[in-house]
């Protein structure tokens, strides 16, 4: 009986999507099936496996013990099926296909995105799932293929590379400024509205004591945000005087510097990349492009002071 499960590559890809849909109707719809048709192969699996793989209510289907326990496995071989599928097509000369690429929220959206314009210039084939969000992704176990991060990656057989340093700071607008006046001191700070990201939300250490450094000033009006795309909105709409990373400042040149002594401390950002997707065609696509936008980012960096 066993044998009979393992190698019914169809039942099991079928139980799969529906565990993976939670429905009978959308794994239907994902594998162009009725959903009588995936209902007879799921029935199918469970005789065969002497076992109840769903409970079935109302709103959906839940895995049972035993389900949990087989979606483990097929999720390990789609896993697997995934790695091999990446290494046969990165053989080719072409670059192409799918690249799961995550990083943070504020990262993701206000620096990296605008960029892939010319990535996608130079290869119109790439597929790139960009995953934004502050959760730690397990490049191991192919969550995603490529991480951008705000600290050393601690996960083994991982490749990294230290991109570059980036500092968060203090900015406004010139029209804020002009209109409640530039602090010229810390304590100046507690007369002006501060725009953060609040305390329990995600964040770098280093931002994070930035700004319980300033809010010990007594600050009389505060608005906080959970990710710095909102806080960059808020200041660029002249609120106040946002705490925000210095890689926003050649994207957004009207925001100015405010208390240029203020500053956190550095913020490492790395990219890394599992060690089996050394030779990835796709990968290194992604990292040359990115680490070419970051040495030129840098060297406008340089000539700043002299324009």
């Amino acid at each position: 009986m066993t044998e009979s499960v393992v190698m019914d590559w169809d039942k099991l890809r079928i139980f799969h999507a529906v565990a993976d849909a939670g429905s009978l109707t959308h794994a239907g719809e994902t594998l162009h099936l009725s959903q009588s048709a995936v209902s007879r192969q799921i029935r199918s699996l469970e005789e065969s496996l002497g076992s109840t793989l769903f409970h079935r209510h109302a709103r959906g289907l839940i895995l049972t013990e035993q389900g949990e326990l087989l979606f483990e496995a097929t999720s390990s071989m789609n896993r697997r099926l995934e790695t091999a599928a990446a290494r046969i097509r990165d053989s080719e000369d072409e670059v192409f296909g799918e690249l799961r690429v995550t990083t943070t929220t504020g990262f993701g959206t206000l620096w990296l995105a605008p960029r892939l314009t010319k990535l996608y210039e130079r290869y119109p084939d790439l597929k790139i799932d960009l995953m934004l969000e502050e959760r730690v992704l397990d490049l191991p176990m192919r969550e995603a293929d490529v991480a951008i991060r705000m600290k050393e990656p601690s996960q083994a057989d991982l490749i990294r590379r230290r991109l570059m340093n980036i500092r968060i700071r203090l900015y406004a607008t010139s029209e804020y400024l002009a209109a409640h006046g530039t602090p010229e001191r810390l304590s100046d700070i507690a007369e002006h509205r501060l725009i953060s990201q609040h305390e329990g939300a995600p964040q770098v250490a280093a931002g994070a004591s930035l700004v319980q450094h300033l809010i010990s000033q007594e600050i009389r009006s505060r608005l906080t945000v959970n990710h710095y795309f909102g806080v960059l909105q808020a200041v660029l709409n002249h609120l106040g005087i946002g705490v925000l990373p210095d890689y926003l400042t050649e994207d957004f040149p009207n925001l100015v510097r405010v208390l240029p002594d203020i500053e956190s401390g550095e913020v490492p950002v790395f990219l890394a990349y599992p060690e089996e997707l050394r030779q990835s065609k796709r990968v290194a696509a992604f990292r040359d492009f990115v680490t070419e936008e970051i040495i030129a980012y840098r060297k406008r960096k340089l000539v700043e002071p002299a324009t």
